[in-house]
């Protein structure tokens, strides 16, 4: 779910070239989900091989990112460890819904009702332990690195910023500004023409850039107080938040309050809420980084053959659009390789 601050966080378009020869620190689990919910059949179905296996994620991981490397982006992949104690209760409620999504799905799959069916079929979407074996892989073979965080992905990314390790986080989510990250880049993985619900009505997604430090001047708040709005709103270790309450009557409630122990309205309700843990699962992931120091990044180039062998052979994968996608990035990097020598010639 992550914490919705949209409504009152500043943001700027930007382009995927922009990030040219930069770190993005990428949130693997965010964005496989999104491409197991997105890369789906008329009727809602996911992507399959010949053994049934999904590969929904592989497709995505390996022609997005077949673009990203076109753009000479620096992609590192940062997969989430055990959650705290405090997730289980959203873990818990995520589950329900997939489980209630898929009996919607099944009905309307029966009733012929196939946009509905694919709607439902998006939101039954699960990352299991093969799914994340296989997108490790394909990461490797593409030479694009991979963090294994010890926990929350996120706080991973967080510091890789806060330490200049990388220059942006990439996710859906907001949570990587309460841990502290500089930079937050969204719809990256997602960007291009997208159908809304319901609807046969088409938009144009694009990225866009959030500076932390833009956040801290546009809104006023210091970082704990950004996190305390943050718990009033509802993180993954307090979904729901506090009745009633959603961005912008958070960030006033805090300005005017100071921080959550002081407003009136919220006293008998925030007894029944660790907000004092929340707080520190935020601002401690930053004090110690021992996790990331000397930590280095060796990008190599993809493995042509072995991409073959797993994604075609193993998965089902057309052949000849996997050679395409391949030979288009080397024609590129080829390209960029004489223009360098005849540049220093």
């Amino acid at each position: 779910m992550g914490v919705d601050l949209k409504p009152i966080l500043p943001s700027f378009p930007i382009k995927v070239s922009d990030l040219s020869d930069k770190v993005v620190a990428v949130d693997a689990f965010n964005t496989i989900y999104q491409f197991l919910s997105t890369i789906r059949g008329y009727t809602g179905e996911p992507l399959t091989n010949n053994k049934g296996e999904i590969t929904s994620h592989l497709s995505g991981l390996f022609y997005r990112n077949i673009n990203f490397l076109i753009e000479n982006i620096k992609l590192v992949y940062i997969f989430d460890g055990k959650p705290h104690q405090l997730k289980y209760q959203e873990i818990e409620r995520r589950r329900q819904v997939k489980t209630q999504a898929f009996e919607k799905y099944q009905e309307a799959l029966s009733e012929g009702k196939f946009e509905d069916a694919k709607k439902y079929g998006q939101a039954t979407s699960t990352i299991t332990d093969k799914i994340v074996q296989d997108s490790k892989k394909i990461l490797n073979l593409l030479g694009i690195q991979y963090i294994q965080a010890t926990s929350e992905g996120e706080a991973t990314a967080a510091k890789l910023t806060k330490n200049d390790v990388a220059f942006v986080c990439a996710s859906q989510d907001y949570d990587s500004l309460l841990f502290g990250a500089k930079r937050l880049i969204r719809n990256l993985t997602i960007s291009g023409k997208r159908k809304l619900p319901n609807r046969n009505v088409y938009i144009n997604v694009e990225p866009e850039m959030i500076l932390y430090d833009d956040v801290i001047k546009t809104t006023k708040l210091t970082h704990e107080q950004l996190i305390d709005v943050g718990i009033l709103v509802g993180t993954d270790f307090n979904p729901g938040g506090f009745q009633g309450i959603g961005p912008k009557t958070a960030l006033k409630l805090i300005i005017e309050n100071g921080k959550l122990e002081n407003i009136e309205k919220i006293k008998t309700a925030l007894e029944e809420i660790p907000y004092h843990e929340i707080r520190e699962i935020f601002l401690n992931v930053l004090e110690n980084d021992d996790d990331i120091k000397g930590l280095e990044f060796k990008f190599d180039k993809p493995d042509h053959d072995e991409i073959i062998k797993f994604l075609c052979d193993e998965m089902s994968f057309s052949k000849e659009r996997v050679t395409t996608a391949l030979e288009r990035l080397e024609k590129v990097s080829e390209q960029k390789n004489q223009s360098l020598e005849k540049w220093f010639g």
